[in-house]
């Protein structure tokens, strides 16, 4: 089964951005992220349109912060990349005529729902500076 790692690659680019002295291009950040730069930039347009980030094209251009990460929540990032299903598990049949699977389902669809809103509610109260690494913590990206 796959995972969507797009949160937690995010989550690591934005909190790279935070410790660049310049602007760090699509190439250099996509390495970050295990991708190719036309990808880095599909999966970043959501933030640039919420103004967590700018971009700027051409020769000496690059990514950069719009705001700092205390006004940046861990939901926020969630929902500018689409807010992707938090769990990678699902039901095997959604219609089921078995009464057995229809509790199954139930159960099941009620439980994540629970825990969903839940980890939200979470999302909503993390910002992104508090798990940042300090400046001298923080290793650099490699050009």
């Amino acid at each position: 089964m796959n995972k969507d790692t797009r949160l937690s690659g995010v989550l690591h680019v934005l909190l790279h951005l935070d410790h660049a002295d310049k602007l760090l291009t699509s190439d250099v950040l996509a390495r970050t992220m295990g991708t190719n730069p036309a990808v880095f930039r599909r999966t970043m347009a959501g933030l640039r349109n919420a103004g967590y980030v700018r971009s700027e094209k051409g020769h000496g251009g690059g990514w950069s912060l719009a705001r700092p990460l205390s006004e940046i929540t861990l939901f926020d990032v969630y929902e500018a990349l689409g807010q992707s299903g938090l769990f990678a598990f699902g039901l095997r049949n959604d219609m089921p005529d078995c009464m057995v699977e229809k509790a199954v389902n139930a159960a099941l669809s009620n439980t994540m729902r629970e825990a969903e809103a839940l980890l939200i509610a979470k999302f909503k109260h993390i910002t992104l500076d508090q798990i940042a690494f300090s400046k001298e913590e923080s290793p650099a990206i490699a050009d």
